[in-house]
């Protein structure tokens, strides 16, 4: 393998897409696994994309995306965040807030550079970091009730620290930050002029008070990355964004030119329908979701789970200790036996064998009939 490059062969597989394949060659599987809303993207979003589309409008468009969805997320984030981009240049259009993560660490990081990442949290992101070159610095939420705190992130700065990573909504524990320790962090952020890199994808899916966004308390240290796919179920549209200030996105947009050129235009008109005229729709999901995790949380307290109740995104974390496997064995058991998918969890923080991430964006009946299901298993272990 000489001739293949050492980062990729090191790099290990997503275990989230692991458990999604063995589901897809599964019968009668009821997956808690993928992170994708059940709902379809909503026929109004839907039918204005198809409307472009009927018009021909399939061309390219310039490498920060339409000029008219840039203009609506910035009015978004000064409407909803108090937060001042210019649509010119400093908001960029991507195809998924998987390609900003990606833009992001290749624009900031040189050889070398560290960046912290509090764990567990999103599969890609430790790869991304070293794929660009940087160094993962881990730091364990686990012994904060899964927020990372002032301390425990000026504990881990060095000289070569160059970022930090956090999540607003958190996948995989649906834990949220408040107000106060996230002014904290920016504190911190500003004190040893670091870079936030921020990935706000779920924040509008909060169910225990307002919507909160790094970009209200900085700028000019801050990587903002937000998109459609969870809030406006568009996963398979692949659209989202980076926000940050113009010296940084000259570099970035360079990399984007070369990678991806620009975002699909037919997905790029659907976020404009969204933003637009999407906000009931999304009242409406916001509002199921949290129904659903007030009903699987209870279910799982009463199984006899150690869990945390999450207050965003559409996952819940349970403790698996108690049961005796670890994490990869009590998930291909649980498919196996009861035909339920979840997620180990060290797919999302490497070493972390007690826990298991569910995806509650599933109908009312499946998660009925899974948390039946994962009752039964763990009673007869």
């Amino acid at each position: 393998m000489k001739t293949l490059s050492q980062k990729a062969l090191e790099i290990k597989p997503s275990g989230i897409r692991k458990f999604f394949d063995l589901v897809q060659n599964s019968q009668d599987i009821i997956s808690l696994g993928v992170g994708e809303p059940d709902f379809s993207t909503p026929w109004g979003i839907t039918e204005h994309a198809i409307y472009q589309l009927e018009k021909g409008r399939t061309s390219y468009t310039s490498n920060y995306g339409l000029i008219e969805l840039r203009r609506e997320i910035a009015l978004l984030q000064e409407k909803s965040f108090k937060s001042n981009y210019n649509p010119d240049n400093e908001i960029l259009i991507t195809v998924g807030v998987s390609e900003a993560l990606d833009l992001s660490f290749r624009t900031i990081l040189n050889e070398g550079d560290e960046v912290i990442v509090p764990v567990p949290n999103f599969v890609s992101y430790i790869p991304l970091i070293t794929l660009a070159g940087g160094v993962p610095v881990i730091i364990d939420t686990s012994v904060s009730d899964f927020i990372v705190t002032k301390e425990q992130i000026e504990s881990k700065i060095t000289p070569k620290t160059k970022a930090i990573i956090i999540a607003y909504p958190n996948n995989p524990t649906g834990a949220v930050i408040s107000k106060e320790k996230l002014k904290e962090i920016v504190d911190v952020v500003l004190k040893h002029d670091l870079w936030l890199i921020s990935d706000e994808v779920y924040n509008r899916l909060v169910y225990d008070g307002e919507p909160i966004s790094a970009s209200t308390f900085m700028k000019d240290n801050l990587i903002l990355l937000n998109g459609f796919s969870k809030t406006y179920a568009m996963t398979g549209w692949r659209i989202g964004y980076v926000a940050c200030k113009k010296e940084v996105m000259d570099q970035m947009v360079k990399i984007h030119q070369y990678n991806a050129m620009c975002a699909p235009v037919m997905a790029q008109y659907a976020a404009i329908e969204a933003l637009k005229h999407g906000q009931k729709d999304i009242e409406m999901m916001r509002q199921s979701y949290e129904l659903r995790r007030n009903y699987v949380y209870k279910r799982f307290k009463e199984i006899g789970f150690e869990v945390h109740k999450p207050e965003g995104a559409f996952y819940i974390y349970p403790n698996i200790k108690k049961y005796g496997l670890k994490d990869e064995d009590f998930a291909l058991r649980l498919l196996q036996e009861q035909k339920v998918a979840v997620v180990p969890g060290s797919a999302f923080s490497e070493g972390n064998y007690d826990n298991i991430r569910c995806c509650y964006a599933a109908s009312m009946n499946d998660l009925k009939e899974a948390l039946k299901r994962i009752e039964i298993f763990v009673n007869n272990l």
